[in-house]
């Protein structure tokens, strides 16, 4: 069984060029996706925890998933729902997303969807706040998840990824302070942060997460790397990231925490695993595409020597 599992949703991707306008990259993405191809490029055992499509998009993910060593044996074929997916396009203010996701096959995910026998033998168990956000049954059953895996003595990870167009912020701080006292590891960027607990300041940030019941809290900076608390009143650490000319920031940070869980299972420290783990980060964003662009573990390492 996987030694890492992640319940939410995948999604297919069309993602402009911007030296071709009007053409667009087919590919594949969803957060908790993400997080996945992430984990495994880098080695570690993974499940999925997801409903697809019966369609064509979902005939590919399966697919994708196989050929990336994902376990799919807790993946459920809807046949009444779609695979959502969503368009991204880039400007100056960086990458803009455009969805079609209402009603998709991922929304109708329940607390019956999750195997407690799997959960009982992994690692970690890691879901996100898009997974939330999309139905109040796949909110139930992230929580449902969490709350086994704390009874069983299974780590947890929770990205925050604030969506404000899919809910209102008082349902998301809502739903954050119920799985967060089962959260061991939780990691917001900088502006998830700022818009759910309503400060700028990091300090305050981290004060406010622990407060809520996070364990260790990583900030995700982008191009200022990452900010480490692991409980109240510890020192705060700072892990500088790797320049590199980026082009699509889209998955960075979703594969910053694969990377990062997948290090650690795979025996890595957490400074460690932050650090190889800003290095997968800064290489997702040096192509187009959230889940064709995640490095695979060769192509981290060497990155990392190069950098001695």
């Amino acid at each position: 069984m996987p030694d890492i599992l992640s319940l939410g949703e995948p999604m297919w991707e069309m993602n402009a060029i911007p030296a071709e306008p009007g053409k667009y990259l087919l590919g594949f993405g969803g957060d908790t996706a993400n997080f996945c191809v992430a984990a495994a490029r880098q080695g570690a055992s993974v499940g999925y925890i997801t409903r697809v499509g019966n369609d064509p998009f979902g005939d590919a993910l399966r697919d994708l998933w196989v050929r990336e060593s994902v376990d799919c044996s807790q993946v459920t074929v809807d046949e009444r729902a779609s695979t959502g997916g969503y368009f991204v396009h880039h400007g100056p203010a960086g990458h803009q997303f455009s969805y079609a996701r209402t009603g998709s096959a991922a929304t109708q995910l329940t607390p019956g969807d999750i195997d407690g026998s799997a959960v009982a033998r992994a690692q970690f168990v890691h879901t996100s706040g898009i997974t939330q956000a999309i139905s109040a049954t796949a909110s139930a059953a992230a929580l449902a998840l969490f709350r086994e895996a704390r009874a069983m003595g299974v780590s947890t990870a929770f990205d925050a990824n604030y969506r404000a167009r899919l809910w209102p912020i008082s349902e998301a701080q809502a739903a954050l302070a119920e799985i967060l006292p089962f959260t061991d590891f939780f990691f917001p960027s900088m502006e998830d942060a700022t818009a759910l607990c309503g400060s700028v300041d990091e300090d305050a940030i981290f004060q406010w997460a622990h407060a809520l019941g996070a364990q260790v809290v990583l900030l995700k900076l982008g191009a200022d790397g990452v900010r480490i608390s692991q409980g109240a009143g510890a020192d705060v650490m700072q892990m500088a990231s790797y320049p590199i000319d980026a082009v699509d920031a889209t998955g960075a940070g979703d594969c910053f925490a694969g990377a990062m869980i997948a290090r650690m299972v795979l025996g890595d420290m957490l400074l460690d695993a932050v650090r190889y783990a800003n290095a997968a980060a800064a290489l997702t964003t040096i192509a187009f595409g959230a889940m064709a662009a995640i490095p695979r573990r060769d192509t981290v390492k060497s990155f990392l020597l190069s950098r001695v």
